[in-house]
């Protein structure tokens, strides 16, 4: 950890090692490529900067974890510095396509467009230069592909390196570490991890002597806010410190006290709604009336209890998004990024802003800013402009106000870009891709909502998120000081809040999984056991190793324990071990039994629902139904896993669903009566007069459910009153008598005759024996438990590369020669060059024609089902062009029924599944491919324009894929055409 960190406090020895470090930096600061270096970046390097570089120059690999916007990069550029110094080659890799660009950028203009390239996958600038920034993914397809681009490589720069977290594309990380040549310095940036130390050991396992530099100091201080509404309705809203005074905003502490002013208005608010809402009724702060509230006014339209010490309690309400931005620009606190997790909610809060009539612009930057748009999107087709809502959009840049968030045009949202880094756009509403990479500096970041939808559920914002998004807020060489603002809100913890801001540091934990596309390039490069040796190189391994050491220290501690437990129990009688056994059996058996007997009177409840008939009238004796019923519709058509659920007419002339919940113990058929074959449900005058039946049905056992039982007992004739049937269902009424099994079982009788002559169930100390038993049995369990997972940890990942490789061996692209082994057949060998996360699909639909004879259009659209993943799941059947029994319809169902058998592959071999197909693509990619409008491709459908840029460029990564690995020529030249057709328009542009 640097010194910087500690800072000059601590031991004399502490203060000494820092002095030390500061005179080492000073010499190599004066000295050497890093001398020249700092002269050349015209700024003075922070301590943790200096020690990364010392030890880069060193010729040591580097990990750097530091806060966001403290000037990692610098560490990144100094190896670029070394290897044009040195005439070698640096590679600087990226997560993320916009942060290549922006990087790109940079480094062409401090060293030239002739030295400086870009490869991102669908953009190739001067490949062939000493200095390629690239996404990480397109070095591990070098690597594995051998490309001669990687001779001469000295550096490569991992910016992002924690991205490796990330489920679906982290692996890459991993790859790329494990994979570089031995002599490649490795630069690793990091957001500031609680684990570095961690990660930087197994760094220094798999490329060598590595300095892990850790800097947990902000270089521009970063205030905690929450914004709060006025008391009165058009109030200007007020901005409330998060922490008491004499906190420090740097370094908070853990539990940092909160501002009492705060806390005393929100402990205000909460007495307010606990006297108003819950049993006494009351309004949310929406003003909507809350549970129990029958609408009661007092004098002036107040409730009781509306008012405390005769004035109004103050209501805390959301402040309206453009309320918050107008109060930042009265404090002088824009530029500010407002993160609002839903597009639809940034697109929503600009026009909020417009419609408000929000300006933050003079008549100079307006001027500008309607200049630099025009310039940026003068390669848009004029067509195409009303669809993508451009007019609305330069409105509201030339206020000073923009949206940011993967559904805008890629161009609109590097306009935004740029415009908000020249100071031009004052406050962007964006989701958080914005908070990865790309360099956005504001002087305030707002977070709306300190929730946010993960695709499955709304999840809290961890203490990494929030460190990651707030960590915007001030600009270094500009603002003295940051400030990040949370909008008050409902269920907003004011110390909650404060323990989220005060965790800077979280955990990276590794994602890497092996591929199919992993497996075949490992095994054709060094063979199965050596791939198997370098898998386990992986920092998930590394990290399961580091886990089992703990929990073999735990493990040993319960042997340890236990084997105290076995003495405390040991009895001078006999074996206790043995007694306690025969009682565990016991115990097992009856639970045995009774599990057996709410089994069949489970079965027995659904074979009563089971019976019924249209017309039938039934008790239901309790629960949300309780009362008689007539059976409408036996249900038998739409079971449940409870069996039937028949649609039944309650006695008060609703209509209902009936489930096993509503009767447990079964229902009994008491009368019947006659239904129309013309009965509507949905009329009321029809149900009045079934519910009419119904009751003089009833009638006719009188009205106490008591009556009605013993009619339908009949004295035992075995017929039910009013009908010639016998009656049908169960419940427990049929087994009134039945003794009780656990009397009855000869096992029981056995276990618990054993137990009682065994010579320990005399002991006068039995009881106490048997609670050490216990513990030692309890004891026992958690470390058999221990064991598994220690057991489960060792080798995870090489066993997940043996089944990978046992499906490839079962599909055909690995083999075992008779020579042992094992090689990369044919089929494999083209495997190689396919790259797409699904990648196994995507070989068994080549290899097998699924694609072959499509058309170009037809082609693109059935490669979109591969990749495209829909926000939200289609309501509808998706239109496929060509109609259902099309050659692309035909197409689909074949690549449909591929899935089906790889996944089924997967799980016999207990692999994780490839994900499913989604067409909801298949029409706007087909169109476009075919040469219609954006407007025509995008009408009818909810995808965004960005988008579907988006989608449609990894459509042509994979087409690329296709066009070089596909087996048969004629595919090949269909997947190039079909590249060519979607790569035009918006698809094509960049703004490199």
């Amino acid at each position: 950890m640097t010194a910087d960190a500690r800072g000059d406090h601590g031991s004399p020895a502490e203060r000494y090692a820092a002095a030390r470090a500061r005179s080492a930096r000073d010499r190599a600061d004066a000295t050497g490529e890093l001398g020249r270096f700092r002269r050349v970046v015209g700024f003075e390097l922070d301590p943790f900067q200096v020690d990364a570089c010392v030890a880069l120059e060193s010729g040591r690999g580097v990990l750097v974890a530091a806060p966001t916007g403290a000037g990692k990069t610098v560490v990144g550029e100094f190896a670029v510095h070394l290897a044009l110094v040195g005439g070698g080659k640096a590679f600087y890799t990226t997560p993320i396509k916009a942060l290549s660009n922006q990087k790109y950028t940079d480094l062409a203009a401090r060293h030239g467009l002739e030295n400086v390239g870009l490869l991102t996958g669908d953009t190739s600038i001067n490949p062939g230069a000493p200095v390629v920034v690239m996404t990480t993914e397109v070095l591990r397809n070098m690597l594995y592909a051998g490309s001669s681009a990687l001779d001469g490589l000295a550096y490569v720069v991992m910016d992002e390196v924690h991205y490796l977290a990330d489920r679906f594309r982290g692996p890459v990380w991993e790859e790329v570490i494990i994979h570089l040549p031995d002599h490649v310095q490795l630069v690793s940036l990091s957001a500031t991890v609680s684990n570095a130390e961690e990660f930087g050991d197994w760094l220094a396992t798999v490329r060598g002597d590595t300095a892990v530099v850790v800097s947990e100091r902000r270089p521009v201080p970063l205030w905690q806010h929450v914004i709060v509404s006025a008391p009165e309705p058009r109030g200007v809203p007020r901005l409330m410190d998060l922490y008491a005074g004499h906190v420090d905003p740097t370094d908070p502490g853990t539990n940092p006290p909160i501002n009492p002013d705060l806390q005393a208005m929100f402990r205000v608010s909460a007495r307010a709604g606990g006297a108003s809402d819950g049993a006494r009724g009351g309004h949310d702060r929406h003003g909507h009336r809350g549970r129990g509230d029958r609408g009661y006014r007092g004098r002036g339209g107040r409730r009781p209890g509306d008012q405390r010490g005769g004035g109004l309690v103050p209501t805390r309400r959301t402040p309206p998004r453009f309320a918050v931005v107008d109060a930042l620009d009265a404090d002088a606190l824009l530029p500010a990024i407002y993160f609002i997790f839903s597009r639809a909610g940034c697109d929503g809060a600009v026009q909020q802003c417009l419609q408000a009539g929000l300006r933050l612009t003079d008549a100079a930057e307006e001027a500008t800013i309607r200049r630099i748009v025009e310039e940026r999107t003068a390669a848009i087709a004029p067509e195409d402009l009303e669809v993508l809502g451009y007019w609305s959009w330069a409105e509201a840049l030339a206020r000073g106000v923009a949206a940011h968030h993967a559904g805008l045009l890629p161009v609109f949202k590097e306009t935004v870009e740029d415009l908000f880094s020249r100071g031009l756009v004052k406050a962007v509403f964006a989701t958080e891709t914005l908070a990865l990479g790309i360099n956005m500096p504001a002087r305030s970041v707002v977070l709306e909502k300190l929730v946010k939808w993960d695709g499955t559920a709304h999840q809290p914002v961890t203490p990494g998120e929030y460190t990651q998004l707030t960590g915007r807020a001030g600009r270094r060489g500009i603002d003295v000081e940051g400030h990040a603002v949370v909008v008050d809100h409902t269920g907003l913890d004011p110390v909650a809040l404060a323990g989220l801001a005060s965790k800077r540091l979280y955990p990276l934990r590794s994602s890497f999984r092996p591929t199919y596309n992993m497996a075949v390039n490992l095994v054709a490069q060094v063979g199965r056991d050596r791939a198997r040796e370098v898998l386990e190189t992986s920092f998930a391994q590394f990290q399961a190793d580091r886990g089992v050491v703990g929990l073999a220290k735990q493990a040993q501690s319960h042997a340890e324990a236990m084997e105290g437990y076995a003495g405390a129990m040991a009895c001078d009688r006999g074996d206790f071990a043995e007694y306690m056994g025969l009682r565990r059996a016991i115990s097992d058996r009856e639970k045995e039994l009774s599990r057996e007997s709410t089994g069949a009177r489970r079965a027995e409840a659904v074979a009563s629902f089971e019976a019924l008939r249209r017309g039938d009238v039934v008790e239901v004796p309790s629960g949300r139904r309780r009362g008689y019923v007539v059976i409408l519709d036996p249900g038998h058509d739409e079971r449940g896993f409870d069996g039937p659920r028949p649609t039944v007419l309650t006695q008060e002339k609703q209509v209902k669903k009936l489930t096993l919940a509503d009767a447990p113990g079964g229902v009994q058929v008491v009368t019947t009566v006659r239904i129309p074959k013309s009965f509507n449900p949905r009329r009321p005058d029809q149900r009045r007069d079934l519910a009419s039946s119904l009751r003089n049905a009833l009638g006719a056992f009188g009205d106490a459910p008591s009556t009605l039982r013993q009619a339908q007992g009949g004295a035992g004739s075995g017929q039910r009153a009013g009908t010639g049937r016998h009656p049908r269902g169960g419940g427990a009424a049929v087994r009134p008598g039945r003794r009780s099994d656990a009397a009855s079982d000869r096992e029981l009788q056995r276990l618990r005759a054993a137990l009682r002559a065994h010579p320990c169930h005399g002991c006068p100390e039995r009881d106490d024996h048997a609670r050490w038993a216990e513990r030692w049995d309890r004891l026992r369990r958690e470390h058999e438990a221990l064991v598994r997972r220690v057991e489960g940890r060792t080798g995870t990942i090489a066993r997940t590369f043996d089944h990978t490789c046992d499906v490839l061996l079962r599909l055909g692209y690995l083999e075992r020669p008779e020579e042992g082994g094992m090689r990369v057949t044919d089929d494999g060998r083209w495997l190689r060059r396919l790259y797409a996360e699904d990648d196994l699909l995507l070989a068994e639909c080549l290899k097998r024609g699924t694609w072959d004879g499509l058309d170009p259009a037809a082609l693109a659209a059935a490669v979109s089902t591969v990749v495209y993943s829909g926000r939200r799941e289609e309501a509808t059947e998706p239109f496929v062009p060509g109609g259902p029994h099309g050659r692309l319809a035909q197409a689909l169902d074949n690549t449909t029924r591929v899935w089906s058998e790889v996944t089924d592959l997967e799980a016999a071999h207990r692999l994780e599944a490839t994900g499913p197909l989604d067409l909801g693509l298949v029409a706007p990619v087909h169109r476009w491919a075919s040469g219609r409008g954006l407007d025509a491709v995008l009408r009818g459908t909810d995808v965004a324009a960005g988008d579907f840029v988006r989608w449609c460029k990894q459509v042509v990564d994979v087409l690329d894929q296709i066009a070089s690995a596909a087996p048969r020529p004629a595919l090949r030249a269909t997947a190039r055409k079909a590249q060519h057709a979607v790569l035009r328009g918006v698809v094509a542009y960049s703004s490199v």
